[in-house]
């Protein structure tokens, strides 16, 4: 018995641990092409569209077929999330939060790219190799810091939590406006109507908030991606700031 028989088979998979052919001979199909078409999918249909009919219709293979490589639906999901966040770029940052705000954006990037992400359902912590090649990048930045391994997972959990939630929150925002409107013109008209509806009596500051300029800032023409990379920003320095604060206890 070797160590790997120690490895449930999801995570051999997952891995990339080979199983062996009975026959001795290499199997014509393999977790790779099968992953790689369930990614292939994802991008064109998004997380919907991915179905193991489908997956094996685009193989030319049958649906049971595909059950030798993949343990099940679940699995796949697993298997697909892992594979298409690939691997993190090199952030190289002498500072910690200048590594983890490079951190945060490139994972953002991976996800606006492929928003199909956002919608995998979490089975667990991190476990497949690109995931934790990105833990592996935020701890690095994190080693200089005197944050326990607690802290350490909690803040890359928050942040990693926020990039997710934003990039989904944008997605849908896009989804619901209407045709041909932009987030800039949708900020002003929420902000317009709500103004008209929000009594002061009632919700006295939600009624300054709306009578404030914010709704009315962005210029009408101002891109959407201009606007969310602004909001995403702002979160994300709220949870350095707090991050920063953590940090100076743990050093004194």
């Amino acid at each position: 018995m070797t160590s790997e028989d120690f490895i449930p088979a999801p995570l051999r998979r997952l891995w990339g641990i080979a199983e062996s052919s009975r026959l001795g001979r290499p199997a014509a199909l393999d977790v790779t092409r099968v992953v790689t078409a369930a990614v292939q999918i994802a991008d064109r249909d998004g997380l919907g569209g991915v179905t193991l009919p489908k997956v094996a219709k685009s193989l030319g293979v049958t649906g049971m077929s595909l059950y030798r490589h993949v343990g099940s639906k679940d699995e796949l999901l697993t298997l697909m999330a892992d594979s298409a966040l690939g691997t993190p770029p090199d952030l190289g940052a002498d500072d910690w939060r200048d590594g983890l705000r490079d951190w945060a954006f490139a994972q953002r990037a991976v996800y606006l790219r492929r928003p199909w992400l956002t919608r995998v359902p979490v089975s667990g912590p991190p476990s497949g190799p690109h995931r934790i090649a990105w833990l592996e990048a935020a701890l690095a930045v994190l080693s200089p810091t005197r944050l326990d391994w607690a802290h350490k997972l909690g803040v890359l959990s928050l942040i990693s939590g926020y990039v997710v939630q934003s990039v989904r929150l944008y997605d849908e925002l896009a989804e619901g406006r209407a045709e041909g409107q932009g987030q800039a013109d949708a900020e002003r008209d929420y902000g317009r109507a709500l103004a008209r509806l929000v009594q002061p009596e009632r919700f006295p500051e939600t009624a300054r908030l709306f009578a404030s300029p914010l709704f009315e800032a962005p210029p009408s023409d101002t891109p959407d991606a201009t606007i969310a990379d602004a909001d995403f920003s702002l979160g994300l320095e709220l949870i350095l700031d707090g991050v920063a604060a953590r940090i100076g206890r743990s050093g004194s």
